[in-house]
């Protein structure tokens, strides 16, 4: 990414000038361009959902070709992580009183939290069915396109003990005994704890929609949880925090966007969903943000270079081993929806890098050492780069007529991908 051509060849991106979700007359349209056109229009490789080419990240085991294999992929290429440098756990080290009084006040008293129940139909009530069927007579609206992208989020918040997991790889913070009493085990366990919420809730409002196929999106969870993910943290905290930083406000934008867009199609209980959810991100991305604050404010060359790795790794969202049982590009092909209906597109990646960028305060830091001012200059050139790469890729789309993908979570019903 340190230059063009290598940004373009490890960053994917697809923009679309006008969001808009498919009526379902348009869903069974025969699509109308030719093999040889879409063959013709190759789109320009830049930022996209952040996801790496899959054969760079993982390889396929062939030997695990069948519906009854655990996981679907294998990581070969990945690599024993580089130890976390001393001067950087000892930083963390000194963050513990910080952390019993800036983090732990983010988190809400259980008696005060929202409760999946709380937006649902009451199965003990007598009035349940009829509840029930007032959902699906509002789910019925939803396009199909839209419910790909609700399914997505939803299989994405259901994977969470892969990033509870994954959270105590970070080294200096980690619960080591699964009941620590220490800030970070208290903030990890009771994060995890408020995010399971996320996903009971989205799952519970589609099985009563009855508009998906819950046996395949079960399918696509198990296999994302058995695959894990790799975020290329290396157990550093540093990249963790930037990471965790940038990801919260992902899904506080995925998850406002889908709430804006159910609001527009008339579902507003479902838009209040959404956004109860996308509200506890943003606080979680207040928090995580807070400590990277922290970082430079201790450590700024060390922050500054942490911030610059991440951006060169490109931040992989949680999800990107997706896979349904079947479909080998099935997390592309949802990023591709996501990104044609303005759920999260390659412009939210670059803006909030804009975002975190204000945010630290990244471009007037000083007494930087000089491999960290190189990085500084890096990052703060990186998001106008996307941007315009982006807005190139709008260009050449214009009047492209879409590709068409079956998706097993709504029946194997075909959707319009962005080119």
């Amino acid at each position: 990414m340190a230059s063009k051509g290598l940004l373009e060849s490890q960053m994917r991106v697809a923009t679309q000038p006008t969001p808009s979700f498919s009526g379902r007359r348009r869903l069974e349209e025969k699509p109308t361009s030719s093999v040889a056109s879409l063959r013709r229009w190759k789109p320009l490789k830049v930022v996209m959902t952040s996801s790496p080419p899959r054969e760079r990240q993982v390889m396929r085991d062939t030997t695990l070709h069948d519906h009854k294999a655990l996981t679907p992929y294998q990581p070969w290429t990945r690599h024993e992580p580089e130890q976390v440098p001393v001067e950087k756990l000892e930083v963390i080290a000194s963050l513990d009183s910080w952390a019993q009084e800036n983090l732990l006040p983010l988190l809400k008293p259980v008696s005060k939290s929202w409760q999946p129940q709380d937006f649902l139909p009451d199965a003990s009530s007598e009035s349940f069915f009829d509840e029930v069927r007032e959902l699906q007579s509002r789910a019925r609206e939803l396009p199909d396109d839209y419910l790909v992208c609700l399914v997505g989020d939803m299989i994405t918040e259901e994977a969470l003990p892969t990033y509870q997991t994954m959270f105590n790889t970070f080294e200096g913070v980690r619960d080591k005994t699964g009941c620590s009493p220490t800030p970070w085990g208290v903030w990890i366990r009771a994060w995890t704890a408020e995010e399971n919420r996320h996903g009971d809730l989205l799952n519970r409002y589609l099985y009563l929609s009855g508009r998906v196929d819950m046996c395949m999106v079960e399918r696509t969870t198990q296999y994302l949880i058995g695959s894990g993910m790799e975020p290329h943290i290396d157990q550093n905290p540093y990249n963790g925090f930037i990471y965790t930083s940038f990801q919260e406000r992902a899904t506080f934008i995925s998850h406002g966007n889908t709430a804006r867009h159910a609001k527009q199609l008339g579902e507003h209980k479902l838009a209040t969903i959404c956004g109860i959810i996308a509200s506890d991100e943003k606080r979680h991305e207040i928090a995580y943000s807070r400590i990277v604050s922290k970082l430079f404010e201790l450590d700024p060359s060390g922050t500054m270079l942490s911030f610059q790795e991440m951006m060169k790794k490109k931040i992989t969202m949680p999800a990107h081993l997706m896979y349904d049982g079947d479909n080998d590009h099935l997390f592309d092909d949802y990023s591709s929806v996501a990104q044609r209906c303005g759920v999260y597109t390659a412009q939210d990646y670059a803006s909030i890098m804009e975002h975190l960028i204000d945010l630290w305060n990244v471009k007037s830091l000083t007494g930087l050492s000089s491999e960290a001012q190189k990085a500084q200059e890096f990052v703060c050139k990186l998001p106008a780069r996307i941007h315009r790469l982006a807005e190139r890729t709008q260009r050449r789309a214009r009047g492209e007529v879409p590709r068409r993908r079956a998706f097993s979570w709504i029946h194997n019903k075909e959707v319009d991908l962005f080119l």
